[in-house]
Formats: C-alpha cells, sequence, structure tokens
C-alpha cells in the first residue's frame, strides 16, 4: 500500500486500507446456505472471519471518515450502541407483559406485528445513525444486535426477514451499484481493477491461509481466503465517500468497485466448490 501511494497509484490512503479488509458477508450466507456448507467449523469459522470483516470496516469508516473529529466519532458510536442496549432491555422487560402476547399472536396475521416492528427498529436506528453523520449501516447492525438480544433463535422471523433483504434490499443494491459503476473509467484504466483484486486475496484473503492453519486443511483455508475477499457493499460506500469528499481518484473508485463486483462473481463460485469437497463436521 506505501508503495502504491508513493507512486501516485493510490492517493487516498485510508479509504482504500479500509476497502481491503472488509468481506461481503450478507452477500455470503445465502450462497454458502444453498450449497450447504453454512454449518460445521468451516461454517462457523467463514461466519467469525466475515463478521469481522464487516463490524470493524464499519466502525473504521465511522470513525476515521467521518465528518466531525475522531473522539466525537467514538462518543457518538458509543452512544448509539448504548441506546441499542437500552432498547434490548426493554424489548426484554415488555417480553413478560400482555402487549408481548398480543405480537406474538398477530406475527402471522395480516399485520405482520413482529416483520414490522423490526423495519421500525431498523429505520430508527438509521435515522440516528445519519444524524449524526455515522455510517448507515451501523444503524442496521445495532439494530441486528437488538433483534437477537430480545428474540434468540427465530427461524420464523428469520424467514421473513431473508425473504424482505434477499427479495427486495439486497437486489436493489446491487441494481443500483451496477447503474453507478463506472464501466468506461475501467475498460480505460483496466490494470487498477487488477491491482485492487490482487490486494483483495493478499490483504484479507492471505492471513486466512496462516490463522486457521490448526483448525481447517489447505483445501479449506483456500475456500476460507477466497470467501473473506469476496467485498463489494462496503467498497460501493467507501468510494462514494472518497470520491464526494475529493480524496480518492474517481478511476480509483470505480476500480474498487468493479473489483468488488468481480470478486463477488468469481470467489464464491470457487470457494463453494473447493468447501463442497470436504466433510461437514
Amino acid at each position: 500500500m506505501g508503495l502504491l501511494a508513493a507512486t501516485g497509484f493510490v492517493r487516498a490512503f485510508v479509504p482504500v486500507a479500509i476497502a481491503l479488509t472488509t468481506t461481503a458477508l450478507g452477500t455470503l450466507l445465502p450462497i454458502m446456505r444453498e450449497n450447504g456448507i453454512l454449518g460445521g467449523v468451516f461454517g462457523r469459522t467463514v461466519f467469525a472471519a466475515g463478521a469481522i470483516g464487516e463490524i470493524l470496516p464499519i466502525l473504521a469508516i465511522s470513525l476515521f471518515l467521518g465528518s466531525e473529529q475522531t473522539w466525537w466519532e467514538a462518543l457518538v458510536i458509543a452512544s448509539i450502541a448504548a441506546l441499542a442496549y437500552v432498547l434490548a432491555l426493554v424489548a426484554r422487560v415488555l417480553a413478560r407483559t400482555r402487549l408481548a402476547t398480543v405480537v406474538g399472536e398477530n406475527q402471522h396475521a395480516t399485520s405482520q406485528l413482529t416483520l414490522r416492528i423490526t423495519v421500525v427498529l431498523l429505520v430508527g436506528l438509521l435515522l440516528v445513525t445519519q444524524q449524526f453523520g455515522i455510517e448507515a449501516a451501523l444503524g442496521a447492525f445495532f439494530a441486528g444486535m437488538v433483534l437477537r438480544w430480545t428474540t434468540g433463535a427465530n427461524p420464523e422471523l428469520d424467514e421473513k426477514l431473508d425473504a424482505v433483504g434477499y427479495g427486495i434490499f439486497i437486489p436493489v443494491f446491487f441494481v443500483s451499484s451496477g447503474m453507478a459503476l463506472d464501466v468506461v473509467s475501467i475498460v480505460e484504466n483496466p490494470l487498477r481493477l487488477l491491482v485492487f483484486l490482487v490486494l483483495l486475496v493478499v490483504v484479507r484473503g492471505v492471513p486466512a491461509l496462516l490463522i486457521y492453519r490448526r483448525t481447517l486443511d489447505l483445501r479449506e483455508r483456500t475456500a476460507l481466503m477466497l470467501l473473506t475477499a469476496t467485498a463489494l457493499p462496503l467498497l460501493v460506500a467507501l468510494a462514494e465517500i472518497g470520491v464526494s469528499s475529493g480524496i480518492m481518484l474517481p478511476e480509483n473508485a470505480a476500480a474498487l468497485v468493479g473489483a468488488g463486483v468481480l470478486s463477488v462473481a468469481v470467489f464464491p463460485l470457487l470457494a463453494t466448490r473447493l468447501a463442497a469437497r470436504t466433510p461437514v463436521a
């Protein structure tokens, strides 16, 4: 990364460095589920590594790329986390009241109370984070934490959220990302895309070969390397932040998103082929 910055290839060190540490866990989960590799030691390892590759970059974006000073951003994040914790406590208290019974009785009715409450919680925390200039994905993360703390393992709610997320919002995100992709810039500078794609594997993926050598065999670690190097949603956010703030070259922003698109198209396919040949523990 230092060499790229020194040669003028990269002007915005921080957003590019954050981008190279991300993992598109939300994109990987349905792919792994459909291929039957979400369970066992391998699936748990991917989930843990992918969760780190989502939450830590989100925190880094909020802290180092926010509009305010880092200490203020950290204070806001801590306050939102405290708010999420209070909401979880309130929900647990309400779970022992008549209100919880009413909600439970109507979760399968046309009112779909549990799903509506979930959407209200999500939108509310998104608005709070946006109001303070914090990355919106952090609000979604805290909303998910509140739901897990209060409902625990709830397969019925999970299925409903999967239907809404993977049926509506995620396809819309990919369509909007594709429409915003600067294909002309990528065609004019194809080397940048290839460099960022290789860096995604080297920076985010290769450490998995070493860190999990006592837990997974070489084939599983290679699959894990490819999966953890799969990134797109946060790359789009980082590219938009970098270009709008004037610290990232437009061609680098396009190449980063293009590398993310290519990683989503290629890496999970190769990884699932490798992981499918290994027994699930």
